[in-house]
C-alpha cells in the first residue's frame, strides 16, 4: 500500500516538475511565454521568483520520494 502511495506521489511530482521547469523561459520574461513583451530583468521578480523557488522545491520532494520509494520497496 505504501508503495502504491509512494509510486502516485512521484508521478504528481514529476509532473509538477516538469511544468515548473517548461514555464521558465531563459533569457525572457514570463509574459512573453503567453504572448507578452520580453524585458529581460537583472533579477528575478514576481511569479518567476515563485517559479524559481517552486521549481527547487519540487525537485528536492521529488529526490526525497524517490530515495523513500527505494527503500521501502
Amino acid at each position: 500500500m505504501l508503495n502504491l502511495i509512494l509510486n502516485i506521489l512521484q508521478i504528481v511530482f514529476a509532473v509538477l516538475l516538469i511544468s515548473t521547469i517548461l514555464l521558465q523561459q531563459r533569457g525572457t520574461g514570463l509574459g512573453s511565454a503567453f504572448g507578452g513583451e520580453g524585458n529581460v530583468f537583472a533579477s528575478r521578480r514576481g511569479v518567476e521568483k515563485l517559479l524559481f523557488r517552486a521549481t527547487i522545491a519540487l525537485a528536492i520532494g521529488f529526490l526525497a520520494i524517490a530515495v523513500a520509494n527505494l527503500l521501502f520497496s
